[in-house]
């Protein structure tokens, strides 16, 4: 199951960089990037798209 996470190209962000970076542990990582795996579609990444700017000005989850 962990290698379906390798379906999908790696981007320059993601739903696991939106959702707590270094908050999140490796389970919620994994989980998060199965999520969008399994769900992807061009409203996901709009959607994460639009997180991103807002995670890295508030620097959520940065250590």
């Amino acid at each position: 199951m962990l290698f379906n996470r390798l379906r999908v190209r790696p981007g320059i962000t993601g739903m696991w960089q939106v959702s707590g970076r270094s908050d999140a542990n490796f389970d919620e990582y994994t989980r998060l990037d199965l999520y969008y795996v399994d769900n992807w579609s061009l409203v996901v990444d709009i959607a994460i798209l639009l997180r991103t700017v807002p995670s890295v000005i508030a620097a959520r989850g940065a250590s």
